[in-house]
């Protein structure tokens, strides 16, 4: 029996069974010496059955192409994915590349096309602010500028510098360098230095990720007094310090004078720290370095009255400004430090 001429037509283009490669996003944008991923999917058409071995092509030079799985199996009419990961260096040239991703089953294959545009890496751009911008120092004491960095596309060390300290004082940073965002330029003022005042200049650099050096710098006043009022000055640290935990250091001022007393600086520093015995009897250690002290940044001058005592929370300085102690989270201190005593010592200057 003759079959129909439409029906030998039909029979004639039939579809091999064969696969679909697809690939999302379909372009991306990096900067040189990082990578992009993408997702490959592939699909079962006409009834395909088989392993489908990856290949990426085309790359950017100094580039290179991983797939996690190389190769995915499929079954009849179903979907499986893969991750392409290309990865840039530094010595990738900038520029747009058509990427090539092939899949290969036997004499079977399919293609897609991805966009990769590799950037120079960005500029990068540093700032330094310090807390509090002046400071009025007696001879015999100390004082200290919180200082805190904003980086951008700057992850290294950057190390800090000063200039224009006055006779007599002398001055350190702790860290000197850092790859955070914070440290504290520490002064000590000779009990023998004659007033004066002074602007400092901070200074803060390191290199962004072209290997440029970014410079900041900031200003503050120092004023030696070398005839202090004398007072007093005491503190309590808020119980609950722990690994990761901040907490406030409660001030206050006593002053023997007849006259009030306008305070005019306020420093805490973290003299020593005492071990409990069972981290002694187990070599557990435990030092100023598991500890930041964050300086107070309320308005000065406070005025304690003639004669009296003064804290901070009667002077309606709100908690938020106190110093603060806080012990770093990390693996080595979580038991050297436990139950330890923190010896604080608190320096401060005022006058009429």
């Amino acid at each position: 029996m003759a079959l129909p001429a439409g029906a030998l037509l039909a029979a004639g283009q039939a579809v091999k069974p064969g696969f679909t490669i697809q690939v999302s996003p379909a372009s991306q944008s990096v900067v040189r010496g990082t990578a992009a991923s993408f997702t490959i999917t592939v699909s079962s058409q006409n009834g395909f059955e088989g392993t489908v071995a990856l290949t990426a092509g085309s790359l950017p030079a100094a580039a290179t192409a991983g797939f996690a799985p190389s190769s995915v199996t499929l079954s009849s009419g179903l979907t499986t994915t893969s991750t392409l990961t290309v990865a840039t260096t530094s010595s990738t040239p900038a520029g747009a590349a058509s990427l090539q991703i092939v899949g290969t089953s036997g004499k079977t294959t399919a293609s897609a096309t991805a966009g990769l545009t590799v950037n120079y890496p960005l500029s990068g751009s540093l700032s330094l602010t310090s807390t509090p911008a002046s400071l009025s120092l007696a001879a015999g004491s100390n004082g200290v500028y919180d200082l805190s960095l904003t980086r951008t596309s700057l992850t290294g060390p950057v190390a800090f510098t000063l200039s224009g300290l006055p006779p007599g004082v002398t001055a350190s940073f702790a860290p000197a360098s850092t790859t955070g965002s914070a440290s504290a330029l520490q002064l000590t003022v000779d009990p023998a230095a004659k007033a004066a005042t002074a602007t400092l200049t901070i200074g803060a650099s390191g290199q962004d990720a072209t290997g440029a050096t970014r410079s900041a710098s900031a200003n503050v006043q120092l004023a030696v007094i070398s005839s202090p009022k004398a007072f007093t000055i005491a503190g309590t640290v808020a119980p609950g310090v722990a690994p990761g935990v901040t907490v406030p250091v409660a001030l206050s001022v006593s002053n023997p004078n007849n006259q009030p007393l306008a305070v005019t600086n306020l420093s805490v520093t973290l003299a020593g720290v005492t071990r409990s015995s069972d981290a002694v009897a187990k070599g557990l250690a435990c030092s100023v370095v598991d500890f930041a002290v964050v300086q107070y940044s309320g308005p000065y001058p406070q005025t304690v009255p003639a004669g009296g005592t003064a804290s901070l929370a009667s002077l309606g300085v709100p908690t938020s400004q106190w110093p603060k102690i806080t012990m770093l989270d990390t693996a080595a201190n979580q038991d050297g430090c436990k139950g330890a005593t923190l010896q604080l010592a608190y320096s401060g200057s005022g006058g009429n």
